[in-house]
């Protein structure tokens, strides 16, 4: 029986990700839409990344998997996705003469900022450092943005722990599964000596028939009262059917109380599907037990 996990997360942060700087200014990562608006945007080798670092930190996930005995810098031949589970989860490719792969059971979307770039800038220098030594500063520029982002993270979980002649206990891939959930709840990112919070202020997602981000796309906030999700393009895509069942069937809502001016609309519109983020994740927590028998 095929199961997928998709979650949409909206989170706050500032000046995610940096791409190449020009002289002495540093660029975020940015894209135009055909409206002339500036968005700015963290990859999603980015949130992998971090993913990958709090699985170790929390977890004890096994980094110590790559080498550069082929030439190339990629996953050790002999290491398979019993002993990794970033390996499990984000798939590999080791070249050789008989190549292995593995595509990636989790898949990212890169996490795009809500709210349009201005073009703002943070000027610095390193006075602190030079004064000690009679010096004159060095100065730098670096692009600033703190806006609303969201994110969609998609797993197919028939495929978690299931690699060729590699097959894990059904309690150790739900057990992986957890893990994904605990990290996600807490996610941040270290960068120029910050740590930023993504932890999620509104999730949206299931467990569902089709591995498909049903949500990425589908939010937008405006801010009119106060900072609001759009509600429409939810109800929307929760009324579309797919095997018989509508995606709301099986969709439920999560909000940090306080920081969307409209929160009361969802409770109105999908009444008992809406709740605390803790409570979103113990629904998916348990639909993930239930689906591995444990």
């Amino acid at each position: 029986m095929t199961k997928s996990l998709t979650m949409t997360v909206v989170f706050q942060a500032g000046s995610l990700n940096y791409g190449e700087g020009i002289a002495n200014i540093s660029e975020l990562k940015k894209f135009h839409r055909g409206n002339g608006e500036v968005y700015t945007y963290a990859s999603r080798q980015s949130l992998r990344y971090d993913i990958v670092r709090l699985g170790n930190e929390l977890f004890g996930w096994n980094l110590n998997t790559v080498d550069k005995a082929s030439g190339v810098v990629q996953f050790k031949k002999d290491v398979t996705i019993k002993d990794s589970v970033e390996m499990d989860l984000f798939g590999y490719l080791k070249t050789d003469k008989n190549s292995q792969k593995r595509a990636a059971v989790v898949r990212l979307s890169h996490a795009i900022s809500l709210e349009p770039y201005k073009s703002d800038l943070e000027f610095l220098n390193n006075m602190g450092l030079a004064s000690r030594i009679g010096q004159d500063a060095n100065i730098a520029n670096i692009e600033q943005h703190q806006s609303f982002y969201t994110y969609t993270l998609t797993a197919d979980l028939k495929r978690v722990g299931v690699d060729g002649d590699v097959e894990l206990s059904n309690a150790e891939k739900a057990a992986r599964v957890q893990q994904l959930l605990d990290i996600v709840k807490i996610l941040n990112r270290d960068i120029r000596g910050r740590r930023e919070n993504l932890a999620p202020l509104f999730i949206i997602g299931g467990v569902y028939d089709v591995a498909n981000p049903f949500f990425l796309g589908k939010i937008f906030l405006s801010s009119s009262q106060g900072w609001e999700i759009q509600p429409q393009p939810i109800a929307e895509t929760m009324e579309q059917t797919f095997a018989g069942q509508t995606v709301g069937e099986q969709t439920r809502i999560g909000f940090l109380r306080g920081i969307f001016a409209n929160e009361g609309e969802f409770a109105d519109l999908f009444a008992d599907k809406v709740g605390s983020i803790e409570q979103f994740f113990q629904y998916i927590s348990k639909q993930i037990q239930a689906y591995y028998g444990v």
